[in-house]
């Protein structure tokens, strides 16, 4: 499916500084929209119903997935994701830039319908490092810590499918690189043509 918008799935394994980053980034790019997703977790910290994610109850997730209102949903660490279908393809299609936090199950799910959607993945700098995050998250027991690292090891292993990977071992730098990636998108001919039509138009190239 083409539209005018670019789609960006971001993948990481829990404790990577997915969510850090992509909050930074749309603090920094206004042409940048989020794509809120469903789930059946309960809320963490500081979340908000509609800001982080959307928070239902499975049974109404599962009524929504049977009508086909998710263009992916999946299991993760027992609790259940979906992406709007609506949601995103209203944004793309008006030309906006969306960016979704997703897990990899999704976003190869997500490439099937949208074949240009940029798959990116937060990489941590090492094993050590990532257990280290989870424990200073003050989130979860070292039973729960344990099942999330054995979690983050099947999860690394599909980064090879993803179209640029980024390791978050200094956040600055990180945040930098996510930047460049979506940044280079929109120089691509089409994007440029699209919304540089005049000068496009006066140097006889449409």
């Amino acid at each position: 499916m083409e539209t005018p918008g670019n789609l960006y799935c971001v993948s990481a394994p829990s404790g990577t500084g997915k969510s850090s980053l992509v909050k930074a980034l749309l603090e920094l790019d206004s042409h940048l929209a989020v794509s809120i997703s469903h789930t059946t977790r309960a809320p963490r910290g500081q979340e908000l119903d509609g800001r982080e994610y959307w928070f239902v109850a499975e049974s109404e997730f599962r009524a929504m997935a049977g009508r086909g209102d998710f263009f992916e949903w999946a299991q993760v660490h027992g609790n259940l994701y979906g992406t709007s279908r609506s949601a995103i393809e209203s944004r793309l299609q008006r030309g906006e830039d969306v960016v979704l936090e997703i897990d990899w199950q999704g976003a190869l799910q997500i490439k099937q319908h949208f074949a240009h959607a940029v798959l990116i993945f937060i990489l941590p700098p090492s094993w050590d490092e990532l257990r280290q995050r989870l424990m200073r998250r003050g989130e979860d027991g070292p039973e729960v810590i344990e099942q999330r690292m054995a979690n983050a090891r099947k999860e690394v292993a599909q980064a090879r499918h993803f179209d640029f990977v980024i390791i978050n071992s200094l956040f600055e730098t990180a945040l930098f690189d996510l930047k460049t990636v979506v940044h280079s998108q929109r120089l691509k001919y089409a994007a440029q043509m699209r919304n540089r039509s005049q000068v496009f138009a006066a140097l006889d190239l449409i």
